[in-house]
């Protein structure tokens, strides 16, 4: 059986699609997606524009808009409900993380914090129970 595309976004589609939420030509998605991952994640035009292509075969944007060379574009209701699917998505890794990664997951060592190397049952990470 063929993998569904889109089961999961990169972070540059995750950020194309945030961007997406109000209308934007692709100069604009550029800048916000910088701006939305506060620099993290830059994105070329080549990237960029296979990624609008792709996300417009599969409906989740639509164009809106065409003047010259200038073209816009707009989440549509299947592109959110993606994102809302990968929101929920990322939401069960930090949970499942959580218990290993953490807050309360570091003590007081001789040279100041150190991590604990540790998992939820007292298992050393990596051990497993037999």
């Amino acid at each position: 059986m063929a993998r569904e595309q889109f089961q999961s976004l990169s972070e540059q589609m995750y950020y194309i699609l945030l961007a997406l939420w109000d209308e934007q030509c692709g100069a604009d998605i550029s800048r916000r997606v910088d701006q939305l991952s506060q620099g993290r994640i830059q994105i070329g035009p080549g990237t960029l524009y296979t990624l609008l292509g792709r996300f417009q075969e599969q409906k989740m944007i639509r164009e809106t808009e065409s003047a010259g060379r200038k073209r816009y574009y707009v989440i549509t209701e299947k592109g959110k409900g993606m994102m809302c699917t990968e929101y929920g998505r990322l939401q069960a890794l930090i949970r499942d993380g959580t218990p290993y990664l953490g807050q309360g997951r570091e003590e007081e060592g001789a040279g100041g914090k150190v991590r604990k190397d540790q998992g939820p049952a007292g298992l050393a990470l990596g051990e497993r129970e037999v």
